[in-house]
């Protein structure tokens, strides 16, 4: 979990960046076709990658390149094989024992989640700072607020209104004064307001105050305030990322800018001068308090004001072509952005859960079968159409199926002719393995009983991952996420199944709704028959899933057959100590079954 949080921070600020570097490199080509507004606004592109988690994963083609690269930074997949040692469970006499031994191989991590702390740790200290910041100003803001005084002047009212009118602001304005800002500034994300300093009447005539509230309110028509938070939530986010504060400081001089080239749309030529005094007046008269990233002003550094100035001097109005120009150039930086977002939308793909919504559904506490495990129990009656579900959270997260895939890779396998129903023996290379049930000829009741790996493998191979993709994709298997290597992607990997899944999985299975061969379901389901007792049949798989020789994600998934009622069932336990395994899943799904009466 911890590597792939960070892995998804750095990816998506890797993407910001190249985003930042393109938005930059096209600015520089092309500045000559592009207007001050085009300019500000291509910044907007930015904020893409933030709202990309509002989408889910599977709208994209390009899915595998985060599990690929997690696979490659972060994930070694070596086979020291470690052997499992499970006592018998007290079987009834007859019953297949072997099928509840489940074989664990370790999967070994290259660095511990502990390591990755220190830098999550600093990360969160920046985020806590910058939102402490963000906090303060707004309280700022709030202060400011409580001190500032009404204009009841109605010669500069009747002004507001004029420019109101002038811009194309419809809303009410509160338009006041005080003297904890040193120049106008304009805030507030539902009701505007435009502060003037102390002494700005005194010091301003009406038509330079003219001047000042059409910039201000141009701020508002442009919603620069609402882009102000989403630039401070860029900048939170993304700390870090020295990319990010050049271009959140290149972006508010571009809006400027831009706030500069609109008003002069509006005035004549004769306005250009006593607008360009009007800003020189406040050079230097910058809002440097935390509030200031929140707000947006007339004031600035005498660098800024120089650029501003210079701007304004050189301003011609847009020429038609040249908007035409800007559209067209946001077009292309728009597909680019469009493809960049396969990269984005897996960084925050939710396809790690399962959205479960049944209706006839209870949730029940069966805490007291879990004590020392993290788990989840998940049972369907069929016959009632009726689930019972201990931990709703747990029975919808997606983890590492391990063996238990092993039902389906046989499935397939079948349905591809690999194998067949009377003929699925196949033949042991030599290959010593740590387990001697697996260092011998199977077929597919023995393979499955001895959850030999290897044969499980050799059938994925045959069958070839194009098919097998296609096969997961139709029975809608988990995440369907196939991009780890061929011989391990169900072995704390990339493919991941939530217990609810599990239990659809096998109810849809058993009852045909794939729409497979009746007597490859039948072979499959002969291969997984476990026990018999009181007229009461139980078929199921385990899975033990192990990471660095520790046991830490156990399951038991099947099914019981009883009075002419099926049950379907799955128990997942976890333990990061290294005590969670298919035996222990084992324990606990039969102990709950017999307390409830079904096994």
């Amino acid at each position: 979990m911890m590597t792939t949080f960070i892995l998804r921070l750095l990816v998506s600020a890797t993407v910001v960046s190249l985003l930042i570097i393109t938005i930059l490199l096209t600015k520089k080509c092309l500045k000559e076709h592009m207007s001050k507004q085009t300019h500000y606004k291509i910044w907007y592109f930015l904020f893409v990658p933030l709202l990309t988690s509002l989408f889910p994963g599977s709208v994209f083609p390009l899915t595998e390149i985060y599990q690929r690269a997690k696979g490659l930074f972060f994930m070694n997949n070596s086979y020291p094989f470690q052997h499992e040692k499970i006592s018998s469970l007290n079987e009834s006499h007859g019953a297949n024992v072997v099928l509840l031994h489940d074989f664990a191989i370790s999967v070994n991590k290259s660095t511990p989640d502990f390591v990755y702390y220190p830098f999550l740790t600093v990360w969160m200290v920046g985020m806590i700072l910058l939102i402490g910041v963000a906090i303060y100003g707004n309280y700022q803001i709030y202060q400011i607020k409580k001190s500032a005084i009404p204009i009841n002047n109605q010669k500069i009212n009747e002004m507001l209104e004029v420019c109101k009118e002038a811009v194309g602001v419809k809303k009410k304005v509160w338009l006041k004064e005080t003297s904890l800002v040193a120049s106008p500034v304009t805030f507030g994300l539902l009701q505007p307001y435009i502060l003037l300093p102390k002494n700005t009447r005194e010091e301003f005539s009406l038509n330079e105050l003219k001047y000042v509230l059409l910039h201000e309110l141009t701020h508002q028509k442009s919603k620069d305030v609402l882009v102000n938070y989403l630039m401070l939530l860029l900048q939170t986010v993304y700390w870090f990322n020295p990319f990010v504060w050049w271009a959140l400081k290149r972006m508010r001089i571009d809006r400027e800018l831009a706030c500069d080239a609109s008003v002069l749309t509006i005035l004549d030529e004769s306005g250009y001068i006593e607008y360009g005094h009007t800003i020189i007046h406040f050079a230097d008269k910058i809002n440097g308090r935390a509030y200031s990233q929140l707000a947006s002003g007339l004031g600035g550094t005498k660098k800024h004001i120089k650029q501003r100035i210079q701007s304004i001097a050189n301003y011609t109005a847009d020429s038609h072509s040249l908007k035409w120009k800007g559209k067209g150039i946001c077009t292309v930086l728009g597909i680019f952005v469009i493809c960049l977002l396969p990269l984005t939308a897996v960084i925050a793909s939710p396809d790690d859960v399962y959205h479960f919504h049944a209706k006839n559904t209870v949730y029940e506490d069966l805490s007291s079968y879990f004590k020392g495990y993290h788990g989840s129990f998940v049972l369907y009656d069929a016959d009632k159409e009726h689930y019972q579900i201990y931990n709703r959270e747990m029975s919808e997260q997606r983890i590492s199926p391990n063996s238990t895939y092993k039902i389906y890779s046989a499935l397939f396998a079948l349905e591809k002719n690999v194998i067949s129903p009377t003929n699925n023996k196949l033949v042991w290379d030599g290959t010593a393995h740590s387990y001697k049930e697996w260092n011998r000829n199977h077929n597919l009741s023995t393979a499955m009983s001895s959850s030999a790996n290897w044969y499980f493998q050799e059938l994925d191979q045959k069958v070839g991952r194009k098919q097998l993709q296609s096969y997961f994709h139709k029975i809608k298997y988990g995440n369907e996420n196939l991009s780890g290597n061929l011989d391990s992607y169900w072995i704390e990997s990339t493919l991941k199944i939530s217990p609810v899944e599990q239990v659809q999985l096998l109810y849809a299975m058993e009852e045909n709704g794939f729409g497979f061969k009746q007597e490859n379901i039948r072979a499959v389901k002969n291969a997984i028959f476990i026990d018999e007792q009181n007229h009461s049949r139980l078929y199921g798989k385990t899975g033990t899933g192990m990471v660095n020789e520790k046991t830490i994600n156990g399951w038991f998934v099947g099914f019981v057959e009883k009075d002419d009622r099926t049950y379907y069932f799955a128990v997942n336990i976890q333990n990061k100590n290294g005590q969670a395994n298919g035996r222990k899943a084992v324990e606990i799904a039969r102990q709950i079954l017999q307390d409830k009466h079904i096994y």
